[in-house]
Parts: C-alpha cells; structure tokens; sequence
C-alpha cells in the first residue's frame, strides 16, 4: 500500500486580494514546470494541511495550495460576508490567472470536490482532469443525511454530543438551529457550538476512531471557520440550483476523471459518487473498501497517490 511522498516546502507563497474584504493565501511546491495542479481544500472552511502537499510526485507536479475564502490562513477568518459558491469559482479563475496557468488538474475531496466539479462545468476548458474524494454533491438529502436524520442512527453517541448545545425545542431543523449560535454576537456562544458542530464531522470522517483527526477538527481555528463557513453554505443550499452538479455532467465531456470513495463514507454516502459516475462516462470510479470519508485513511492514501499517478498517465507526461 502507498503512503504519503516525503514532505515539502513551498518554494513561493502568495498573498491575493480577491476583493476590498478578503484575501487568499496561495502556496506552490514541486516543479515549477510540472502539470499544475490545484488542490481544493473541503468544508467549505476546512483549509489546508501540509499533509496535502504530499499526494504527488514533487518532480512531475506543479502543485498549488490555497485557503479558501475565510479559511485557514485567509483572512478574514470564519468570514461569511461576500463567501458564496459563485465567489470562489470566481477565485480560482483569479487564482489561475496569477500563477500564469493554461490549464491544470483539480485534486478536491468532499465539498473540495463540489467546488471543483462546479468550476470544471464552467470553465472546462481550463481542466486536465479532475481527482475527486469523497464526492459531496450538496443535494438537500445529503445535508439532511448528516446533519438531520441519517448519520444520526449510525453514531447515536456521537449525534446526542453534537446534539447537546441545541435545545430540544429547536432539533428539528439543527442547520438553522446551529446557525442561529454560530452567528451569534456572544463569542463564547460562537466557539462552543463551532467545537460541537466540527467534532461531530470529525468523529464521523473514519471508518476506525482516529483520535488525531478529532483533535484537528477540534482546534478553535479551525473550528470556528469550519463550522460557520459550512452551516451558512448549508442554510443557502451551497449556493446551487437543485440537483446542479448531476444535471450539468454533459458539461464534462472529454474532462478525464477519477473519483475515490470510501464505501462505509457516513459523511458523504456512496450514492453521491455513483450518481455523479452515472452521470460522466470519462469518469472512472474507485470505491474503497476498508475506508470512510476521511483523506488520511490509508486505503484513502494508496487509493489518491494512485490517481494522482493514473492521471499523468492519460494526461501522457512521462
């Protein structure tokens, strides 16, 4: 089984005002002259990690990071004003254009591959090809799967913790409920609802309990980003019409794909990775066996270094 490359450095850093109240932090790594290739960080909010810079062959990738809109070391954190769908595809287009890329691949795993699949229906003739995890596609059900009803039945230890800072009279509709505490004035009413609401993920992202992970999702900063950026995406539908991403497939022709899924993903159910291959023939997908939905998972890691490998294959760079 393949693990992770040795660990990197950038070897730029950028710092891009998108707008007169964000800016993006960007890094770049490998080969300057290797196949682009931007990595689409999830939550929305959940920010980079070194780790993600280590998917790839340093020598033939050209590989760029960022943080999205509120993100990780973007700023202003947990931001919520002007963080929309329709922003940061307009981002990544600014992002590209920066960088001087042509064309490049989108490496994205759950609402990273959202967000990546929603660039690619509109700009896909700025794709090589796109290597998706755990695919999130933002229907209502999927939202309802994990933060409603669903989820909630397979870890009903972990869903009465998540669950706790709600009042009874409120659980019927936890998105809007949640998102009444994490956009409260009280900050210490902020951060405590943002600690239970990203815990929850976290607990759930593994097939077999990962304490590491857990702590991640449970540092204040990437607490708060996450669960403020998420609960607002959820309240508006991530910014999408219904059923976007299936119904605009056609929008993929001739783009090569790889999705990577975990089959026991009670983050985001395999039913979303099986109707997007339905619905985009270039599509190979690879449903993995002993994982769930999390991108540190070992059969996760042999499965998307693989990909990454796969990839420079049908792009014929050797």
């Amino acid at each position: 089984m393949l693990s992770l490359y040795p660990d990197i450095k950038p070897y730029a850093t950028h710092r891009l005002k998108v707008d007169g109240l964000h800016e993006l932090y960007i890094e770049e790594c490998g080969n300057p002259a290797g196949v682009p290739v931007l990595v689409v960080h999830g939550g929305p909010g959940g920010g980079c990690d070194e780790s993600y810079r280590r998917f790839f062959d340093a020598e033939r990738y050209r590989i760029i990071l960022y943080d999205q809109r509120g993100a990780g070391r973007s700023t202003p954190l947990a931001e919520l004003r002007d963080n929309t769908t329709h922003h940061l595809v307009a981002d990544m287009e600014q992002i590209r254009a920066l960088l001087g890329v042509e064309r490049w691949v989108l490496f994205g795993g759950s609402w990273g591959s959202t967000l990546s699949l929603v660039y690619a229906q509109q700009h896909s003739a700025r794709v090589l090809g796109l290597i998706l995890r755990g695919i999130f596609l933002c229907r209502p059900r999927d939202i309802h799967w994990f933060y409603q009803e669903g989820a909630s039945r397979v870890f009903p230890d972990y869903w009465r913790d998540f669950a706790a800072p709600i009042p009874i009279a409120e659980r019927h509709d936890m998105v809007e409920a949640y998102y009444r505490y994490l956009t409260s004035p009280n900050e210490l009413e902020q951060i405590l609802a943002a600690k239970a609401w990203s815990i929850w993920e976290g607990r759930c992202a593994t097939l077999h309990p990962n304490p590491r992970v857990v702590e991640h999702f449970s540092h204040p900063h990437v607490a708060i980003a996450l669960a403020r950026i998420e609960c607002h995406y959820f309240m508006h539908k991530a910014f999408l019409e219904p059923d976007q991403i299936v119904r605009n497939a056609s929008k993929l022709a001739g783009v090569p794909g790889i999705i990577v899924h975990g089959r026991y993903d009670m983050v985001c159910p395999l039913d979303n990775a099986l109707a997007l291959s339905e619905a985009w023939p270039e599509a190979s997908l690879n449903i993995i066996r002993d994982a769930g939905h999390s991108a540190s998972e070992p059969a996760i890691v042999d499965a998307l270094i693989r990909a990454a490998e796969q990839m420079l294959g049908l792009l014929e760079v050797h």
